[in-house]
């Protein structure tokens, strides 16, 4: 069964919200990550891209308000927060969503999104949000899970929910670093961790059908990395036998303790 608990922050506590007092609100900038028994992936950088989204909408500090929701997560059980810093009637606020993790996923298929780009603010994770949930929907009833968003140019940017990387050959690559995307903690965790192997890495741009016959990889917070298995009319894709079991594998056992965690 689903939870979700929403608090807002008040007078240096988070204080419990109902729904209901979430009306009239947009959200500035948005955060979660995957919580498995008290572990979490490079939870550091998800608090870099949070506080600096936020930083030009916040006067106040809100280090002290990232420290009480790390506190409020449970120790036990598979959760999915998110911070969220909204615009209420002109004036700020932050929010904590407390939330159980949804059900994850080894596998996806994806398919191109030909609509108009959704996207706003391309680089911050959070205002799109809701457009973003359309576009993804809409390609679900074309039999995909994730849609595919291309430059105006036809070059692959991202998902709607996750970043895309590729292998040639030994070589995993990506879109260049200066695409208009979200800068993905796992996707980024991911180039770290092959680099470390002494594996080369490349940025590339490509369209979809210059993936053709390569092994594409989805990945995200919440099921961290997931193969793509086909792309609705798009280019035929591979898989190389126990490649994502030993990096799925690998990447979690980057997971470290939430802060204040014994053992």
């Amino acid at each position: 069964m689903s939870v979700t608990s929403i608090y807002r922050w008040h007078d240096g506590a988070l204080e419990a919200l109902e729904y209901c007092d979430m009306t009239l609100t947009e959200i500035e900038a948005a955060d979660s990550w995957l919580v498995s028994e008290g572990k979490t992936l490079a939870l550091d950088l998800h608090r870099t891209r949070f506080m600096t989204s936020i930083s030009r909408n916040i006067q106040t500090d809100p280090a002290a308000f990232w420290d009480a929701a790390i506190a409020a997560i449970p120790r036990q059980g598979d959760w999915f927060p998110r911070v969220e810093l909204h615009s209420r009637l002109g004036a700020p606020r932050l929010i904590f969503r407390l939330r159980t993790a949804p059900e994850r996923a080894r596998s996806a298929v994806l398919a191109t999104w030909t609509g108009a780009d959704p996207r706003k603010t391309p680089r911050v994770k959070g205002p799109d949000l809701d457009r973003l949930l359309a576009v993804r929907t809409s390609v679900q009833e074309r039999g995909a899970d994730e849609a595919v968003i291309l430059s105006p140019e036809g070059y692959v940017v991202e998902g709607a929910y996750s970043a895309l990387l590729w292998w040639r050959g030994d070589i995993l690559c990506g879109p260049p670093a200066d695409a208009d995307r979200v800068d993905s903690v796992t996707a980024r965790s991911t180039l770290t961790l092959a680099r470390a192997l002494g594996l080369d890495t490349h940025e590339e741009a490509v369209t979809p059908a210059e993936l053709d016959g390569t092994e594409l990889w989805v990945l995200n917070a919440l099921h961290g990395i997931r193969i793509a298995t086909s792309w609705v009319d798009g280019p035929a894709l591979a898989e190389q036998p126990g490649r994502l079991a030993a990096w799925r594998t690998r990447l979690d056992a980057l997971r470290q303790p939430l802060p204040g965690l014994v053992g």
